[in-house]
């Protein structure tokens, strides 16, 4: 990035700093350089952090509440204030989420991620299980869809012929051969 575009960048994100920190009602100095470090490093707001990752504040502060959160800053006021590295926690926790993963154990492998290096392998077998359940419910439904798939050509073969017994006389040759698990025998 060009070191003009880098200034303009600095400039906007203090005018930002200066909107949000100013308490006009307040006899307190405005301390910039706090500020302007701590907007350097990106902090976001919660309802900032809630639309960039798709959930509602109410997500945010239960993670908080349940200790999946390590260290959520606030302001003086006790405004919540994230950083790129609680956007990194939650999307991890998002991720652990889609699979199903329930919040007790999510809560267990950040506090394994707190503890260093001596529980990697306690992490890595939980994500290998993790990622084992994922493959086992992709699986299911994919078999789900094929069946889905045999019935959308099932009544798409009806639909054309105008009844559904069109299906008691056609030939193995006639069914596609994706489709023949599918047909009961006589």
């Amino acid at each position: 990035m060009s070191q003009f575009l880098q200034f303009c960048k600095i400039v906007l994100q203090c005018t930002y700093i200066l909107k949000l920190k100013v308490n006009f009602k307040s006899s307190k100095i405005f301390d910039f350089r706090k500020s302007f470090a701590k907007e350097v490093n990106m902090s976001y707001t919660i309802s900032e952090i809630a639309s960039k990752l798709n959930v509602a504040p109410s997500t945010l502060r239960y993670y908080e509440k349940e200790g999946l959160l390590p260290s959520v800053e606030r302001t003086e006021g006790g405004i919540r204030v994230y950083t790129q590295k609680d956007v990194e926690w939650l999307k991890l926790i998002e991720c652990l989420k889609k699979t199903q993963m329930p919040i007790k154990e999510i809560k267990q492998f950040i506090e394994w991620c707190g503890q260093g290096d001596a529980t990697i392998p306690l992490r890595l077998e939980l994500i290998k299980r993790q990622k084992q359940a994922v493959l086992d419910e992709i699986s299911a439904l994919n078999n789900t869809l094929e069946m889905l798939e045999y019935k959308e050509w099932y009544y798409t073969v009806a639909s054309e012929a105008g009844t559904c017994a069109v299906h008691e006389n056609l030939t193995d040759e006639q069914i596609p051969p994706k489709f023949a698990k599918f047909r009961s025998k006589k």
